[in-house]
């Protein structure tokens, strides 16, 4: 007689979650999403001198249960802080410790060109890669779309770099869309096609590239065709967005009936999201019909708060079942 043995459910780790001040809206929305996430706290002060004087509540009731920590690395003033905190948790006797950093902020800066230029994506990794241990092993370190691939290696064995993406959360938004069987992705670069075009190939795709003429550097189409398509243009992150008002331009001049964008982390440095809302356009051809952000980057969540054409979709639910790896 066969013996069928009925597979047990997993049983879901039951994550401490603490996280820096910036990451409160989304930390409430991580635990909002899983019943399996329970939110601690930290005392953020600072002594009368500017340096941090932070406590760690519920230090003792932690021992022997799983920790992880929410991080927001927005300014070099934040990160001394959080690396503190995030050097002391593991310490605690705690069964795991996974670091979630959505935004790992010195990625575009990975390259040495010349001699003198600083690698600071390396420096950040090597001090990452210095997390103490917990009883579990060594620190899981969560960021989403890092801007160069290749800077996995900038980490040291004694952490576990997990490299998540927000292109499901476009994904499942394009779905939505009363248009959804037009859309065409355009990326501004090949960086950025080599970066996400294998996450998109059930869409067509127009390559656009910077060109040299004269003293200028003018965006063109490099293959692709947008004319009479809602094309999403698709980069992990934005600074000032020059280059991606340029695409938008030079798509809509080749007859793009829509053009949209969507970047995993809206820096915008120096409110530089204003160009893009829709008070600020010229006209409706200057516009862009939906700009698709992550909340990575809180500090820039808040400054836009939903003016139009932003929607941010949130990390949240990714970062639960993250935590669960």
């Amino acid at each position: 007689m066969e013996v069928v043995v009925a597979r047990q459910p997993k049983v879901k780790k039951q994550i401490n979650l603490f996280y820096c001040s910036e990451c409160e809206e989304l930390a409430l929305k991580v635990a909002a999403s899983s019943d399996a996430i329970h939110l601690q706290s930290i005392n953020w002060r600072s002594f009368d001198d500017g340096f941090p004087n932070l406590f760690i509540n519920n230090a003792h009731d932690i021992r022997g249960q799983h920790v992880a920590f929410l991080a927001s690395f927005s300014s070099p003033s934040v990160i001394f802080e959080q690396i503190s905190v995030i050097f002391a948790l593991p310490k605690l006797f705690i069964a795991s410790f996974t670091l979630v950093l959505p935004f790992f902020p010195t990625g575009s800066f990975e390259r040495v060109e010349e001699e003198g230029d600083v690698a600071t994506a390396f420096t950040l990794a090597r001090i990452l890669s210095m997390i103490p241990k917990s009883r579990g092993g060594p620190t899981s370190v969560v960021i989403y779309d890092i801007h160069a691939l290749q800077e996995r290696f900038y980490f040291g064995d004694d952490v576990l770099p997990c490299f998540e993406t927000g292109i499901p959360l476009l994904l499942q938004r394009l779905r939505q869309l009363p248009d959804a069987d037009n859309i065409t992705i355009a990326f501004p670069d090949d960086g950025a096609w080599k970066r996400f075009h294998k996450l998109l190939l059930n869409f067509p795709m127009v390559v656009c590239a910077k060109v040299r003429e004269g003293d200028k550097r003018i965006v063109r189409i490099k293959e692709g065709n947008p004319e009479g398509r809602h094309v999403v243009i698709v980069d992990d992150l934005v600074q000032s967005g020059g280059t991606l008002r340029e695409c938008q331009k030079v798509l809509a001049a080749h007859g793009a009936a829509k053009v949209s964008a969507y970047v995993t982390h809206a820096v915008f440095p120096k409110q530089s999201y204003e160009r893009f809302t829709h008070t600020n356009s010229a006209g409706p051809a200057d516009q862009f019909a939906y700009f698709w952000i992550t909340d990575s980057c809180p500090q820039t969540v808040k400054a836009i708060n939903q003016q139009p054409p932003f929607e941010v979709l949130s990390l949240a639910g990714s970062i639960a079942d993250a935590l669960q790896i």
